[in-house]
């Protein structure tokens, strides 16, 4: 026990020697925690999975949804309103063809009949917002492209989920019908921004009396909690929910409710105070959610491993040409379109919905487990390796050369002063 509590303690420690490091060497901490947790649970065998039971998802929930929330309050509302076409053209054309590819290469590479090959195909169709907003953030990526990316990463996440149950639905049942399966992805994404935007406006009308009590700073994640949960309850997207919650908290002034003079009075916004717990939060849970991501993966056979990194190659390459077409407005620079092209790094979604299969019984279930968390780490890999080379000058010529963008006369630094 006393050892488990030092590890805990030292990890902090180790954790912000990381982010320091990151500003100097553009070495990703997400990277090096998830290398931890490798090297203590599938190579050295000293924990797994298993020794958390139910804490260990749990846990990884939690971190996600409050770096959901965290991320939400960094949004804009202005900067949403123009992100919105480019946020859909993105997030669905990547998520579609993402689907394809890996479909394909499942079928053709690992022998997977076509409906497992799907389910794989959606599985890996997300991108990874436990990844993506730290990054985001420590990049320094510009408010526009760094809101395309929170949304997508939000979005994707929905659409994975409710595209595996269905397919699962199809497993079990025999079939599924077309104008349920579009409802429920409009329900689940609309009915939860309702929610989350109601439940912020709710919370600021009451924060300012809250804050009367003694000991209250962590009461506005506690509701975040509160709003998830419940919105997953009536069966929604509780994400998208802790996002659109984060967002209202910081940009209640747009919508106008000032003009409703008997509840003016009583609006309190978030302060500094609030925003530095809540950062300090995100930064712990992340800390240990990417080192338990890590004790989760399970290595596979060879060519599952061989076949990954094909599908994580193919994915990258993809992304790269679908950004230069999203992304060809000269409003972006060449900077922010290159991270743009990196981010889609897998995580916690598929990680969870890669088990699935196998539990439902699902013909090549094990396949579909094990290359998803070989995909999981070979792009978060890929990403914090390209992240790391960018501000190289030979690297932006290349991004010059394929996105279609200028180069900047001096070195375009990854992370700027």
């Amino acid at each position: 026990m006393s050892t488990t509590i030092l590890f805990i303690g030292l990890m902090v420690f180790f954790a912000h020697f990381l982010s320091l490091q990151f500003r100097t060497t553009n070495i990703p901490d997400v990277l090096v925690l998830v290398i931890i947790g490798i090297v203590l649970g599938p190579l050295l065998g000293f924990v797994s999975p298993a020794d958390f039971g139910k804490v260990g998802s749990l846990f990884a929930t939690i971190a996600l949804v409050v770096i959901l929330f965290e991320g939400g309050t960094t949004l804009d509302i202005n900067v949403l309103s123009k992100s919105l076409a480019t946020t859909g053209k993105l997030a669905l054309g990547c998520f579609v063809l993402t689907a394809i590819i890996v479909t394909l290469a499942s079928v053709y590479a690992l022998g997977l009949t076509l409906l497992p090959a799907t389910m794989l195909g959606l599985i890996l169709g997300s991108t990874s917002p436990a990844v993506i907003i730290p990054l985001v953030k420590a990049l320094k990526v510009s408010e526009k492209p760094a809101t395309v990316m929170i949304l997508e990463s939000a979005l994707t996440d929905v659409l994975s989920i409710i595209g595996v149950f269905a397919l699962l639905q199809i497993y079990t049942q025999g079939g599924l019908e077309p104008g349920k399966l579009v409802g429920s992805v409009l329900s689940a994404m609309i009915f939860a921004i309702v929610i989350g935007v109601l439940g912020g406006i709710g919370w600021l009308l009451v924060l300012g009396r809250v804050r009367d009590f003694p000991n209250t700073i962590s009461s506005t994640l506690a509701y975040v909690f509160i709003v998830y949960g419940a919105t997953e309850g009536l069966g929604f997207s509780g994400a998208i929910a802790a996002l659109a919650l984060g967002f209202t908290l910081t940009n209640f002034e747009k919508f106008k409710l000032h003009r409703i003079p008997s509840i003016d009075r009583n609006i309190v916004p978030l302060n500094d105070i609030d925003m530095a717990f809540y950062g300090e939060a995100v930064f712990l849970l992340r800390t240990y959610f990417f080192v338990y991501l890590g004790i989760s993966i399970h290595f596979s056979a060879v060519h599952q491993a061989l076949a990954a990194a094909a599908i994580v190659l193919l994915i990258y390459l993809m992304r790269l040409v679908l950004t230069r077409i999203v992304f060809r407005d000269p409003g972006y620079s060449l900077r922010d379109t290159a991270i743009t092209s990196m981010m889609i790094p897998k995580g916690l979604a598929a990680a969870v919905l890669a088990a699935l299969p196998l539990q439902y019984g699902v013909s090549g279930g094990e396949i579909i487990r094990d290359t998803s968390y070989m995909v999981v780490l070979i792009s978060i890999t890929l990403t914090a390796l390209l992240v790391m080379a960018y501000p190289s000058r030979l690297a932006q010529r290349f991004y010059a050369l394929t996105i279609g963008k200028p180069l900047a006369k001096k070195t375009d630094n990854s992370l700027p002063e």
